[in-house]
């Protein structure tokens, strides 16, 4: 039987030097097909319909565990591009586009969570060539993108040898913990045909992240018999079990290579200032390029945890009850490497490198990280154009139309490179 490493091997062996990495004569041939020059050619003519859907798309507010409006949408403009779409069952919504058998499955996708709560104002101001909005860049441009990729391919005529896979996926930010992509390929019904995958997210074009940097995060509970402040003194407290917590986190050595980090993001508990609280929390985030180190900060952070606990109830009467400690795993990303060697990698910077752009390696956390910790080749690349302030309220994107297009274009040849051009 063929691996899968195997498989995306011979896939795009034709169109890189898998020894230099530099693109070869069949890229060159690609480059002269007039069917790829006229996919070049409707990318700009479709400029300004991919503006006209990413300000549809940005302003349906798509917070993590809240995607369905968004998802309808995204579902009706992948049947508008041609596509035969389904939803699965944790909300991803696909279009597959069948090539002409000769390789294996791409995967290509963008998520349509934003980090924003519903409330926010998601109404897209204009000044010039900028567009500001919650969550414009971050990911809405890249499912644009993907819509005005397929367009572009149907409207050329240009096939594939891969059959692929255009994905709006769920979950990808913070308390979404990727459960778009884990349930694709774990549960999905394309599972074990998935051999590449890519997606494609928000911000330039000389980064291809390879690199899944893999975290861990816990909500550690404390509870206790709580009680007055004043009258109830001497018996154990969870605010200070957590705070002994916290200091013996903030005291475990990390390495620097590879990077290791740990933080306490949010604190909760209490119900009034002449209390002794009954409940405190804090939610962990711990992060490693590392599995390895990653498990071992983790295995550090559970004696730390425990070990604040045992030295509270010591230390003050536990007599109306001791302190508890509940671990909620909140959060698990895997990382991994797709080596700098691997095809999928070679494809991207030569494509990238059609355009003049050279790309370096990078690591981040990104739906990658799943099929990367699973050994299946993949890699995340920017949609390419300006953008900033991701994350915040005045979040934006720069649509000026000569690297707007370009950008368009590097995603669509990067595809090609490694979904292989039908013969």
């Amino acid at each position: 039987m063929m691996t899968k490493t195997l498989a995306v091997l011979l896939l795009v062996g034709a169109l890189v030097d898998t020894a230099s990495g530099q693109p070869t004569s069949d890229l060159a041939t690609l480059q002269a097909n007039p069917a790829y020059q006229a996919a070049l050619d409707h990318l700009d003519r479709d400029y300004d319909r991919f503006v006209r859907e990413l300000i549809e798309l940005t302003e349906i507010p798509a917070p993590p565990f809240t995607e369905d409006a968004r998802a309808v949408a995204y579902m009706t403009m992948l049947q508008a591009a041609g596509l035969d779409v389904e939803q699965d069952g944790v909300g991803n919504v696909m279009g597959l586009r069948r090539g002409t058998g000769g390789g294996p499955l791409l995967a290509v996708a963008a998520h349509i969570d934003t980090v924003f709560p519903p409330e926010t104002d998601v109404t897209v101001r204009r000044s010039g060539t900028r567009l500001k909005a919650p969550g414009i860049g971050d990911d809405t441009a890249g499912l644009a993108t993907l819509l005005a990729v397929i367009r572009a391919l149907d409207a050329a005529s240009l096939e594939t040898a891969s059959d692929v896979l255009f994905i709006g996926n769920v979950g990808e930010e913070g308390p979404g913990d990727l459960r778009g992509v884990k349930y694709l390929f774990r549960e999905g019904a394309y599972r074990d045909r998935i051999t590449a995958f890519m997606s494609v997210e928000s911000g330039g074009q000389s980064a291809i992240t390879n690199g899944a940097l893999g975290s861990r995060r816990y909500r550690a509970t404390f509870r206790g018999p709580g009680g007055h402040s004043y009258g109830a003194f001497g018996l154990v407290n969870p605010a200070f079990a957590m705070a002994g917590a916290m200091q013996r986190f903030a005291a475990i050595d990390v390495p620097e290579n590879p990077k290791t980090t740990l933080s306490v993001g949010i604190v909760r508990g209490g119900t009034s200032v002449n209390s002794i609280p009954f409940e405190t929390s804090m939610d962990i985030d711990m992060r490693s390029e590392s599995p390895e180190e990653l498990d071992k900060l983790v295995e550090a952070f559970l004696g730390a945890m425990d070990m604040a606990v045992d030295e509270e109830n010591a230390t003050r009467s536990v007599s109306q009850g001791p302190i508890e400690l509940d671990l909620e795993l909140i959060g698990d990303r895997p990382s991994g490497l797709t080596p700098a060697s691997a095809p999928i990698m070679r494809a991207a910077i030569a494509a990238a490198r059609a355009f003049g752009i050279e790309s370096r390696q990078r690591t981040s956390s990104t739906d990658a990280n799943l099929p990367i910790s699973l050994g299946i080749p993949a890699i995340t690349i920017g949609r390419g154009g300006l953008g900033g302030r991701s994350h915040s309220l005045d979040e934006w994107v720069d649509i000026d139309r000569e690297p707007t297009v370009r950008g368009l274009q590097v995603v669509l040849t990067t595809i090609l490179a490694v979904a292989g051009p039908a013969e």
